[in-house]
């Protein structure tokens, strides 16, 4: 398998787990659908900065899209998350409760940029 086809491998891994599909990170991100389409043929492997796009999007070091190893990035977005998680007071969030959190963030955040 080449190295292109594996980090397409992670990163359909990431879609599943996120519940996002290629199509949604292709538009929030603005990598082509046709450079996904190149890249999960194993035609082509991202250029770095699609590759730092798709990590960023995920919260995950490019070493991670590429190996699958590396550990995840606390980032200061992430950090606010688990802040917010915390308030559940050690009950397991489920993904439908995370994605409404990851909403609202994101909600707050559109209404800053107006």
């Amino acid at each position: 398998m080449k190295g292109g086809q594996i980090m397409y491998d992670i990163f359909e891994q990431l879609l599943q787990k996120n519940g996002v599909t290629a199509y949604k990170v292709s538009k929030e991100t603005g990598v082509t659908q046709s450079t996904l389409s190149d890249w999960k043929r194993g035609r082509s492997t991202p250029k770095t900065d699609n590759m730092k796009k798709i990590a960023d999007y995920f919260g995950v070091t490019v070493d991670y899209l590429m190996t699958g190893e590396d550990a995840k990035v606390t980032t200061p977005e992430v950090s606010r998350i688990e802040t917010l998680a915390a308030h559940f007071e050690g009950e397991e969030i489920t993904d439908e409760e995370m994605e409404e959190i990851m909403n609202y963030v994101k909600f707050v955040k559109s209404r800053r940029k107006k």
